[in-house]
Protein backbone atom coordinates (compact mmCIF):
# COMPACT_ATOMS: atom_id res chain seq x y z
CA UNK A 1 0.00 0.00 0.00
CA UNK A 2 1.00 3.73 -0.58
CA UNK A 3 1.98 5.79 2.70
CA UNK A 4 -1.05 7.74 3.91
CA UNK A 5 -0.65 10.54 6.07
CA UNK A 6 -3.78 11.89 8.50
CA UNK A 7 -4.03 15.09 9.72
CA UNK A 8 -5.85 15.59 12.65
CA UNK A 9 -6.13 17.01 16.44
CA UNK A 10 -6.08 13.66 17.96
CA UNK A 11 -6.02 9.77 17.52
CA UNK A 12 -8.20 8.85 20.69
CA UNK A 13 -10.77 6.21 21.65
CA UNK A 14 -13.10 9.00 23.13
CA UNK A 15 -15.26 11.66 21.55
CA UNK A 16 -16.72 11.41 18.15
CA UNK A 17 -14.25 12.71 15.75
CA UNK A 18 -11.41 11.53 17.41
CA UNK A 19 -12.71 8.08 17.83
CA UNK A 20 -12.62 7.81 14.11
CA UNK A 21 -10.20 9.23 12.91
CA UNK A 22 -8.00 6.33 15.73
CA UNK A 23 -10.27 3.83 13.82
CA UNK A 24 -9.07 5.11 10.36
CA UNK A 25 -5.57 5.10 11.38
CA UNK A 26 -5.17 1.52 13.22
CA UNK A 27 -6.94 0.08 10.06
CA UNK A 28 -4.40 1.05 8.25
CA UNK A 29 -2.01 -0.28 10.26
CA UNK A 30 -3.22 -3.92 9.80
CA UNK A 31 -3.69 -3.26 6.28
CA UNK A 32 0.32 -3.05 6.37
CA UNK A 33 0.31 0.53 5.25
CA UNK A 34 3.03 2.90 6.42
CA UNK A 35 1.20 5.33 8.47
CA UNK A 36 2.08 8.58 9.64
CA UNK A 37 -0.05 10.74 12.21
CA UNK A 38 0.26 14.77 12.85
CA UNK A 39 -1.24 15.04 15.28
CA UNK A 40 -1.57 16.79 19.31
CA UNK A 41 -2.22 12.96 21.36
CA UNK A 42 -2.26 9.52 19.52
CA UNK A 43 -3.68 6.61 21.85
CA UNK A 44 -0.06 4.39 22.94
CA UNK A 45 -0.82 1.52 20.90
CA UNK A 46 -0.85 3.60 17.41
CA UNK A 47 2.10 5.16 18.89
CA UNK A 48 4.13 2.06 18.46
CA UNK A 49 2.62 1.00 14.86
CA UNK A 50 2.70 4.83 13.40
CA UNK A 51 5.03 7.16 12.63
CA UNK A 52 3.88 10.07 14.88
CA UNK A 53 5.09 13.65 14.29
CA UNK A 54 3.88 15.10 17.57
CA UNK A 55 2.50 18.42 17.38
CA UNK A 56 2.49 20.69 20.97
CA UNK A 57 -0.53 22.22 22.18
CA UNK A 58 0.27 25.88 22.47
CA UNK A 59 -1.03 26.65 25.92
CA UNK A 60 -2.92 23.55 25.85
CA UNK A 61 -5.89 25.57 23.46
CA UNK A 62 -7.20 24.14 20.19
CA UNK A 63 -7.29 27.35 18.47
CA UNK A 64 -3.44 27.56 18.83
CA UNK A 65 -2.38 24.41 18.44
CA UNK A 66 -4.07 24.84 14.96
CA UNK A 67 -1.39 26.99 13.22
CA UNK A 68 0.96 24.11 14.38
CA UNK A 69 -0.80 21.54 13.23
CA UNK A 70 -1.02 22.85 10.35
CA UNK A 71 2.42 24.33 9.98
CA UNK A 72 3.62 20.29 10.30
CA UNK A 73 0.98 18.78 8.42
CA UNK A 74 1.94 20.84 5.32
CA UNK A 75 5.74 20.19 5.81
CA UNK A 76 5.20 15.67 5.97
CA UNK A 77 1.97 16.66 3.14
CA UNK A 78 4.64 17.62 0.60
CA UNK A 79 6.84 14.67 1.54
CA UNK A 80 4.31 11.94 1.66
CA UNK A 81 2.95 12.96 -1.77
CA UNK A 82 6.60 13.07 -3.38
CA UNK A 83 6.41 9.32 -2.72
CA UNK A 84 2.89 8.53 -4.27
CA UNK A 85 1.05 9.12 -0.96
CA UNK A 86 -1.94 10.23 0.47
CA UNK A 87 -2.65 12.89 2.27
CA UNK A 88 -6.27 13.16 4.79
CA UNK A 89 -6.71 16.10 6.83
CA UNK A 90 -10.38 17.41 8.51
CA UNK A 91 -12.08 20.12 7.78
CA UNK A 92 -9.76 23.22 8.13
CA UNK A 93 -6.85 21.87 10.04
CA UNK A 94 -4.56 21.94 6.88
CA UNK A 95 -3.74 23.60 4.08
CA UNK A 96 -3.93 20.87 1.59
CA UNK A 97 -5.90 19.51 -1.59
CA UNK A 98 -6.10 15.92 -1.18
CA UNK A 99 -8.43 14.35 0.92
CA UNK A 100 -11.04 16.04 3.24
CA UNK A 101 -13.25 14.27 6.06
CA UNK A 102 -15.50 16.47 7.29
CA UNK A 103 -16.60 15.97 10.98
CA UNK A 104 -18.30 19.42 11.61
CA UNK A 105 -18.82 22.75 9.31
CA UNK A 106 -18.35 25.88 10.96
CA UNK A 107 -20.30 27.96 8.86
CA UNK A 108 -23.46 26.05 9.56
CA UNK A 109 -23.47 27.06 13.49
CA UNK A 110 -22.21 30.18 15.53
CA UNK A 111 -21.23 28.93 19.14
CA UNK A 112 -22.76 30.99 22.08
CA UNK A 113 -21.28 31.10 26.01
CA UNK A 114 -22.89 32.46 28.67
CA UNK A 115 -19.42 32.77 30.77
CA UNK A 116 -17.77 35.96 30.62
CA UNK A 117 -17.49 38.92 27.85
CA UNK A 118 -13.45 37.12 27.69
CA UNK A 119 -15.26 33.83 26.64
CA UNK A 120 -17.43 35.15 23.82
CA UNK A 121 -15.08 37.28 22.59
CA UNK A 122 -12.80 34.10 22.45
CA UNK A 123 -15.66 32.00 20.74
CA UNK A 124 -16.25 34.74 18.12
CA UNK A 125 -12.45 35.20 17.10
CA UNK A 126 -11.85 31.44 16.78
CA UNK A 127 -15.06 30.07 14.87
CA UNK A 128 -14.39 32.87 12.40
CA UNK A 129 -10.57 31.93 11.91
CA UNK A 130 -12.12 28.25 11.51
CA UNK A 131 -14.75 29.40 9.06
CA UNK A 132 -11.99 30.84 6.78
CA UNK A 133 -9.31 28.02 6.85
CA UNK A 134 -12.92 25.73 6.55
CA UNK A 135 -13.73 27.32 3.11
CA UNK A 136 -10.35 27.40 2.00
CA UNK A 137 -9.57 23.87 2.42
CA UNK A 138 -12.68 22.71 1.54
CA UNK A 139 -12.56 24.02 -1.86
CA UNK A 140 -9.44 22.83 -2.88
CA UNK A 141 -10.25 19.39 -1.93
CA UNK A 142 -9.99 16.19 -4.62
CA UNK A 143 -12.34 14.31 -2.17
CA UNK A 144 -14.46 15.23 0.23
CA UNK A 145 -15.84 12.65 2.71
CA UNK A 146 -18.78 13.68 5.16
CA UNK A 147 -19.97 11.99 8.28
CA UNK A 148 -23.91 12.15 7.55
CA UNK A 149 -26.63 13.43 4.97
CA UNK A 150 -26.90 16.43 6.93
CA UNK A 151 -23.19 17.89 6.49
CA UNK A 152 -23.77 17.05 3.25
CA UNK A 153 -26.18 19.19 2.94
CA UNK A 154 -24.25 21.78 4.95
CA UNK A 155 -21.13 21.70 2.84
CA UNK A 156 -23.45 22.65 -0.32
CA UNK A 157 -25.90 25.09 1.14
CA UNK A 158 -22.45 26.92 2.37
CA UNK A 159 -20.67 26.67 -0.98
CA UNK A 160 -18.15 24.69 0.58
CA UNK A 161 -18.43 21.66 -2.10
CA UNK A 162 -20.41 20.34 -4.89
CA UNK A 163 -19.83 16.69 -4.61
CA UNK A 164 -19.20 14.65 -1.43
CA UNK A 165 -19.46 10.95 -0.26
CA UNK A 166 -21.45 9.76 2.55
CA UNK A 167 -19.29 7.57 5.21
CA UNK A 168 -20.96 6.95 8.60
CA UNK A 169 -19.35 6.52 11.81
CA UNK A 170 -19.04 2.71 12.74
CA UNK A 171 -19.08 1.20 15.56
CA UNK A 172 -17.11 -1.47 18.41
CA UNK A 173 -20.21 -3.88 18.56
CA UNK A 174 -18.18 -5.96 21.35
CA UNK A 175 -18.29 -2.72 23.67
CA UNK A 176 -21.26 -0.96 23.11
CA UNK A 177 -24.52 -3.96 23.05
CA UNK A 178 -27.70 -4.18 24.94
CA UNK A 179 -26.88 -5.80 28.35
CA UNK A 180 -29.25 -8.10 30.50
CA UNK A 181 -30.97 -7.59 33.34
CA UNK A 182 -28.63 -9.13 35.69
CA UNK A 183 -26.00 -7.08 34.05
CA UNK A 184 -27.24 -3.60 34.35
CA UNK A 185 -28.36 -4.76 38.02
CA UNK A 186 -24.42 -5.52 38.40
CA UNK A 187 -23.19 -2.53 36.83
CA UNK A 188 -25.19 -0.41 38.84
CA UNK A 189 -23.98 -2.13 41.88
CA UNK A 190 -20.48 -1.71 40.77
CA UNK A 191 -20.95 2.30 39.76
CA UNK A 192 -22.97 3.46 42.79
CA UNK A 193 -25.92 4.02 41.10
CA UNK A 194 -29.53 4.85 41.94
CA UNK A 195 -32.30 2.09 41.56
CA UNK A 196 -34.48 4.34 40.06
CA UNK A 197 -34.97 5.38 36.09
CA UNK A 198 -32.11 6.67 35.05
CA UNK A 199 -31.40 9.06 32.07
CA UNK A 200 -27.80 10.28 30.69
CA UNK A 201 -26.57 13.46 28.77
CA UNK A 202 -23.23 13.43 27.30
CA UNK A 203 -21.07 16.59 25.87
CA UNK A 204 -18.96 19.72 26.73
CA UNK A 205 -20.80 21.94 28.96
CA UNK A 206 -18.40 24.91 27.08
CA UNK A 207 -21.21 26.29 24.75
CA UNK A 208 -24.18 26.11 24.19
CA UNK A 209 -24.38 23.87 21.29
CA UNK A 210 -25.51 21.04 23.22
CA UNK A 211 -28.58 22.17 24.53
CA UNK A 212 -28.14 21.47 28.19
CA UNK A 213 -29.41 24.86 29.17
CA UNK A 214 -32.67 23.44 27.69
CA UNK A 215 -32.55 20.29 29.29
CA UNK A 216 -31.81 21.86 32.53
CA UNK A 217 -34.99 24.05 32.28
CA UNK A 218 -37.25 20.81 31.08
CA UNK A 219 -35.66 18.89 34.16
CA UNK A 220 -37.00 21.45 36.65
CA UNK A 221 -40.27 21.47 35.63
CA UNK A 222 -40.36 17.65 35.71
CA UNK A 223 -39.08 17.59 39.07
CA UNK A 224 -42.02 19.36 40.33
CA UNK A 225 -43.82 16.30 39.87
CA UNK A 226 -43.42 13.82 42.74
CA UNK A 227 -44.24 11.46 40.20
CA UNK A 228 -40.82 11.75 38.25
CA UNK A 229 -38.47 9.93 40.07
CA UNK A 230 -35.87 9.78 37.26
CA UNK A 231 -32.17 10.74 37.88
CA UNK A 232 -30.08 12.45 34.81
CA UNK A 233 -26.22 11.37 35.00
CA UNK A 234 -24.75 14.56 33.16
CA UNK A 235 -20.96 13.86 31.31
CA UNK A 236 -18.78 16.13 30.11
CA UNK A 237 -16.63 19.06 31.02
CA UNK A 238 -16.41 22.85 30.45
CA UNK A 239 -16.38 26.28 31.26
CA UNK A 240 -19.62 26.29 32.10
CA UNK A 241 -20.06 23.55 34.52
CA UNK A 242 -19.71 26.01 37.80
CA UNK A 243 -22.51 27.91 36.18
CA UNK A 244 -24.75 25.04 36.14
CA UNK A 245 -24.02 23.46 39.83
CA UNK A 246 -24.67 26.81 40.86
CA UNK A 247 -28.05 26.96 39.46
CA UNK A 248 -28.52 23.33 40.36
CA UNK A 249 -28.29 24.26 44.30
CA UNK A 250 -30.19 27.11 43.97
CA UNK A 251 -33.00 25.01 42.42
CA UNK A 252 -33.56 22.57 45.44
CA UNK A 253 -33.40 19.53 43.79
CA UNK A 254 -29.86 19.33 43.98
CA UNK A 255 -29.84 15.51 43.91
CA UNK A 256 -31.70 14.90 41.33
CA UNK A 257 -28.75 15.92 38.16
CA UNK A 258 -25.10 14.49 38.72
CA UNK A 259 -22.51 15.96 37.19
CA UNK A 260 -19.92 13.15 36.78
CA UNK A 261 -17.21 15.26 34.68
CA UNK A 262 -14.95 13.35 32.08
CA UNK A 263 -15.55 9.49 32.39
CA UNK A 264 -13.43 6.68 30.47
CA UNK A 265 -16.59 3.70 30.77
CA UNK A 266 -19.57 5.73 28.83
CA UNK A 267 -20.03 2.01 27.77
CA UNK A 268 -20.80 0.46 31.10
CA UNK A 269 -23.26 3.81 32.14
CA UNK A 270 -24.54 4.01 28.99
CA UNK A 271 -26.01 -0.03 29.72
CA UNK A 272 -26.47 0.63 33.02
CA UNK A 273 -28.96 3.35 31.61
CA UNK A 274 -32.11 3.64 30.44
CA UNK A 275 -32.51 6.87 27.78
CA UNK A 276 -30.08 9.24 26.17
CA UNK A 277 -30.99 12.61 26.05
CA UNK A 278 -29.56 15.19 23.24
CA UNK A 279 -31.26 18.16 22.67
CA UNK A 280 -28.64 19.53 20.24
CA UNK A 281 -28.42 22.58 18.56
CA UNK A 282 -26.05 21.53 16.26
CA UNK A 283 -24.81 18.22 15.87
CA UNK A 284 -23.11 16.69 12.55
CA UNK A 285 -23.81 13.64 13.42
CA UNK A 286 -23.48 12.32 16.95
CA UNK A 287 -21.70 9.21 17.92
CA UNK A 288 -23.44 9.53 21.40
CA UNK A 289 -26.48 9.18 20.78
CA UNK A 290 -25.18 6.47 17.86
CA UNK A 291 -23.57 4.42 20.78
CA UNK A 292 -26.55 4.49 23.44
CA UNK A 293 -28.87 3.31 20.60
CA UNK A 294 -26.00 0.43 20.08
CA UNK A 295 -26.50 -0.03 23.84
CA UNK A 296 -30.14 -0.74 23.11
CA UNK A 297 -31.03 2.05 25.27
CA UNK A 298 -33.56 4.89 23.70
CA UNK A 299 -32.04 8.31 22.47
CA UNK A 300 -34.08 11.38 22.44
CA UNK A 301 -32.12 13.75 19.80
CA UNK A 302 -33.27 16.59 17.55
CA UNK A 303 -34.30 15.87 14.33
CA UNK A 304 -31.59 18.27 12.63
CA UNK A 305 -28.40 16.00 13.90
CA UNK A 306 -26.83 13.67 11.47
CA UNK A 307 -27.75 10.67 13.51
CA UNK A 308 -31.59 11.00 13.66
CA UNK A 309 -31.46 10.11 9.76
CA UNK A 310 -30.89 6.61 11.33
CA UNK A 311 -34.04 6.39 12.47
CA UNK A 312 -37.04 4.65 11.15
CA UNK A 313 -39.89 5.81 11.03
CA UNK A 314 -41.27 3.91 13.63
CA UNK A 315 -39.09 5.90 16.12
CA UNK A 316 -39.73 9.86 14.89
CA UNK A 317 -41.19 9.90 18.20
CA UNK A 318 -38.03 10.24 19.51
CA UNK A 319 -36.68 13.33 17.94
CA UNK A 320 -37.45 16.71 18.51
CA UNK A 321 -38.84 19.33 16.33
CA UNK A 322 -37.13 22.11 17.95
CA UNK A 323 -33.81 22.65 19.57
CA UNK A 324 -35.03 25.40 21.73
CA UNK A 325 -38.72 24.39 22.73
CA UNK A 326 -38.66 23.29 26.72
CA UNK A 327 -42.33 22.09 26.09
CA UNK A 328 -41.27 19.56 23.70
CA UNK A 329 -38.75 18.11 25.38
CA UNK A 330 -40.92 17.75 28.57
CA UNK A 331 -43.71 15.95 26.23
CA UNK A 332 -41.16 13.82 25.10
CA UNK A 333 -40.02 12.75 28.19
CA UNK A 334 -42.89 12.13 29.77
CA UNK A 335 -43.58 10.37 26.86
CA UNK A 336 -40.71 7.64 27.37
CA UNK A 337 -41.15 7.82 31.25
CA UNK A 338 -44.69 6.48 30.63
CA UNK A 339 -43.90 4.33 27.99
CA UNK A 340 -40.05 2.89 28.15
CA UNK A 341 -40.52 -0.85 27.69
CA UNK A 342 -42.54 0.17 24.58
CA UNK A 343 -39.44 2.70 23.85
CA UNK A 344 -36.63 -0.20 24.37
CA UNK A 345 -38.11 -2.69 22.85
CA UNK A 346 -38.90 -0.38 19.86
CA UNK A 347 -35.32 0.69 19.87
CA UNK A 348 -33.98 -3.36 20.09
CA UNK A 349 -35.84 -4.73 17.42
CA UNK A 350 -35.49 -1.57 14.93
CA UNK A 351 -32.40 0.35 15.37
CA UNK A 352 -29.47 -1.64 17.52
CA UNK A 353 -29.00 -4.70 15.05
CA UNK A 354 -28.74 -2.30 12.07
CA UNK A 355 -26.23 0.29 13.48
CA UNK A 356 -24.61 -2.50 15.14
CA UNK A 357 -23.75 -4.37 12.12
CA UNK A 358 -21.66 -1.89 10.54
CA UNK A 359 -17.65 -1.34 12.58
CA UNK A 360 -15.05 0.59 12.36
CA UNK A 361 -13.19 -1.29 9.47
CA UNK A 362 -16.20 -0.86 7.79
CA UNK A 363 -16.51 3.00 7.84
CA UNK A 364 -12.68 2.58 6.84
CA UNK A 365 -13.28 0.54 3.87
CA UNK A 366 -15.44 2.86 2.59
CA UNK A 367 -13.34 5.89 3.11
CA UNK A 368 -10.39 3.88 1.26
CA UNK A 369 -12.91 2.77 -1.61
CA UNK A 370 -13.89 6.06 -1.79
CA UNK A 371 -10.08 7.41 -2.26
CA UNK A 372 -9.43 4.76 -4.93
CA UNK A 373 -12.23 5.03 -7.07
CA UNK A 374 -10.97 9.23 -6.94
CA UNK A 375 -14.62 10.42 -8.01
CA UNK A 376 -16.19 12.01 -4.90
CA UNK A 377 -20.28 10.51 -5.37
CA UNK A 378 -23.08 12.52 -4.43
CA UNK A 379 -25.78 10.98 -2.41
Amino acid sequence: MKPFLLIAADFIKTGGMDRANYALADYLVRQGAEVHLVSHRVEPELQQSTIWHRVPKVANSNFLGEFLLDRVGRHWAQRISQRGGRVLVNGGNCDWADVNWVHYVHAAYQPESKVNRLQRAKIAITHAYFRRTEQRNLQQAQIVIANSERTQADLIEHNLTAQSKVVYYGIDPETFYPATTEEVRSLRQRLKLPECPIAVFIGALSDRRKGFDVLFEAWKHLCQDPAWTVQLLVIGQGAEVPIWKQRLNETGFVDRIQFLGFRSDVPDLLRASDCLIAPTRYEAYGLGVHEALCCGIPAIVTKTAGVAERYPTECQNLLLSDAENVDELVQKLSDWNSHQTHYRSLIHSQVTPILRRVTWDDMARQILNAIENRVPLLI
